[in-house]
């Protein structure tokens, strides 16, 4: 395995098993998840919800080729405590929020099931691609799966299975320091399909033993050690691969909170509409108001002239 020093959160660690045809992210995140979930105030139990989503959405968005792609994670529900749930991530920054029904927090348990959480819903994984040469947009995959199983985690591998047919385990656990502070962390590890280069594809012989035996050592990572904030990431792979041949590591990415709303960019958007519709919108005074949920701000815009 290479030698490297990496920061122990915020950080996206890409590997490679070559020898076993695998291939894998690990996450962890800390003063960004803490400034993402410090803009909204969310009860404990919601906060831990939006963390692993955001887990979710480094793990998946990492592995993105090109800068200019997204990867959106948005859950839809009925009859839950919370009825929208968004997370997305673009070339490292990562932002998320959610809507809930205080009411029915208030009448949940203590520690809500994730049918207890989200009722009948249904998570959705779209990736936006960058735009090809001469193109303006880039194209657009999205699967959608129920909120089944036991976590966020769960539907996210259940994602795999069923829309990209890739064997894949997906690991997700939040931690709440006792100053109050967060760590999450994340583990993604996949067999590679080979069928791109005319090759059976891996992914319709579930029974491959190269696959069984990465996903035995895969399941053995526990919550502690992916919310470690001690524990570098390269170390965390040492201890899951170390009796492997060769352990490839890919560049370390940064991550970190990222809204992208501004003052500049909602005018261009309000400039858009119809004069009469832009005069509906202000208020007396000649502004209108615009509040972002990711971010919790509020921005008042003079209406272009």
């Amino acid at each position: 395995m290479t030698d490297t020093a990496t920061r122990p959160c915020d950080t996206a660690l890409g590997f490679t098993i070559a020898t076993r045809h695998a291939r894998g992210r690990v996450v962890r995140l800390g003063p960004a998840l803490d400034t993402i979930l410090a803009a909204h105030a969310y009860p404990p139990v919601l906060a831990r919800v939006l963390a692993e989503a955001l887990v979710l959405a480094a793990l998946l968005g990492s592995t993105l080729k090109h800068e200019e792609g997204q990867l959106t994670l948005q859950a839809q529900t009925e009859g839950g405590v919370i009825d929208l749930l968004v997370a997305d991530y673009r070339n490292g920054a990562m932002r998320g929020y959610l809507r809930y029904d205080a009411d029915k927090l208030a009448e949940a348990p203590a520690d809500p099931s994730l049918f207890g959480l989200f009722g009948k819903g249904y998570l959705a994984i779209t990736f936006d691609q960058a735009p090809l040469p001469g193109h303006s947009s880039g194209e657009r995959y999205q699967g959608i799966v129920p909120l089944e199983g036991g976590s966020l985690a769960d539907a996210a591998q259940h994602y795999f299975a069923q829309s990209e047919q890739i064997p894949s385990i997906v690991r997700a656990a939040v931690t709440t320091l006792p100053d109050g502070r967060h760590v999450a962390g994340g583990l993604l590890v996949q067999h590679l399909p080979e069928g791109e280069e005319g090759r059976e594809r891996l992914h319709t012989r579930l029974d491959h033993p190269e696959w069984q035996h990465v996903e035995a050592l895969a399941q053995t990572v526990s919550p502690a050690e992916l919310t470690d904030a001690g524990l570098p990431l390269d170390d965390l792979l040492w201890r899951l691969f170390h009796e492997e041949e060769e352990v490839r590591l890919l560049p370390i990415a940064s991550l970190s909170r990222g809204c992208r709303c501004s003052a500049a960019h909602i005018q261009t958007v309000i400039a858009r509409f119809p004069p009469e519709e832009r005069v509906a919108m202000a208020d007396a005074d000649g502004f209108v108001h615009v509040d972002c949920e990711f971010c919790a701000k509020s921005f008042p815009v003079a209406l272009p002239a």
